[in-house]
């Protein structure tokens, strides 16, 4: 990748599961790298080999900077501006689909309105640096899709989210493009599928990988909501982390309008075969108690298929996923186990 060791880059949840990974890629290629956490979800191991070993303040180096808050905070949007960022990696949201329906206005300060006062942000450094900017957004594929009638889906898919999470994503969306119909920054929005590999939180709502590796860890069943038949594209991490490296090669023109893309590998893999597959490639050696696949009621509201035509970014980005399912959960099962080592 070409990804210019000069590029001053934002990332916000930086420390998060998909952020620390583009933290990394963005560190070795030798970028000025700002870290934005609020550490609500993400953690400070993600990202603390790239600092100082106070774990009660961080403190940046020449290459990587961390701000710690909110991007609804004036201070965390101040030292953003000092920073001056050309590239923003905006991957900072309220994830939890369940949250969202609970508490649907704070679902939308977090993903809506943080959202535009970056956007906001983003429009006063172009015209203090009289320069092009970029900003690269998480959406989401499934949740804004909503039940699929079409598989795969591509991005011309009707968008009917059934949840208030997946109508924040949708409304970050319509900002992007307004904004860079108005003002030229070069916006991207990429709908993730089911990501999952090393670092992905077990806790609250997560992956079901990560839950099921958890779960494995500690001698427990594997509890599988409804039939189990129900289908996801799974995109290991490293795969999407090469995706957005490639966003950000890409030559930054004026534009005039938000490029939306999917990202995924159009393969439909069951909540069975994950079971099925962490079951046989668990090393039970260490764990007094084998686990088994358990059934329980259906989640409400849970979609039944869910797959991603990703042939567009593909075709514009020369981009494809390299690591399948199974070598993914592999890697993710080795990276738990190793960690759970070093920690005992």
């Amino acid at each position: 990748m070409r990804v210019s060791a000069m590029l001053r880059i934002l990332v916000t949840g930086g420390a998060g599961f998909i952020g620390s990974h583009v933290v990394d890629a963005l560190l070795l290629k030798g970028c000025d790298v700002l870290v934005v956490d609020d550490f609500s979800t993400g953690l400070r191991s993600h990202i603390q080999s790239h600092f100082g070993e106070n774990d009660n303040k961080i403190t940046g180096n020449q290459k990587c900077t961390l701000v710690e808050g909110s991007l609804l905070d004036d201070d965390v949007l101040s030292q953003i501006q000092a920073f001056s960022p050309d590239t923003i990696v905006h991957l900072a949201a309220q994830m939890n689909v369940r949250r969202s329906v609970q508490e649907p206005q704070f679902d939308a300060e977090q993903n809506i309105l943080a959202s535009v006062r970056l956007l906001e942000l983003t429009k006063k450094l172009m015209n203090e640096k009289r320069d092009k900017h970029q900003f690269v957004f998480a959406s989401t594929g499934g949740a804004i899709y909503g039940e699929q009638n079409v598989f795969p889906a591509d991005e011309l898919h009707l968008t009917k989210p059934e949840c208030p999470y997946g109508i924040s994503k949708r409304a970050v969306e319509y900002y992007l493009d307004w904004y860079a119909r108005t003002y030229g920054i070069t916006c991207t929005a990429l709908r993730f599928s089911n990501v999952f590999g090393p670092r992905q939180n077990p806790k609250g709502e997560a992956g079901v990988v990560a839950i099921f590796l958890e779960r494995l860890l500690a001698g427990d069943d594997l509890v599988v909501n409804g039939s189990g038949e129900q289908t996801r594209d799974f995109i290991y991490v490293g795969d999407v982390v090469d995706a957005i490296i490639r966003c950000i090669d890409q030559e930054v023109s004026v534009s005039n309008e938000t490029q939306v893309y999917n990202l995924g590998t159009g393969v439909e893999t069951s909540i069975n075969d994950i079971a099925g597959m962490l079951l046989d490639m668990f090393p039970y050696e260490d764990i007094s108690r084998k686990s088994t696949i358990v059934h329980g009621p259906s989640a409400a509201g849970e979609q039944l298929r869910s797959v991603l035509d990703a042939s567009r970014f593909s075709k514009r980005f020369n981009w494809k996923p390299k690591v399948s399912v199974q070598e993914g959960l592999l890697l993710s099962l080795q990276y738990l186990t190793s960690s759970r080592t070093v920690d005992n």
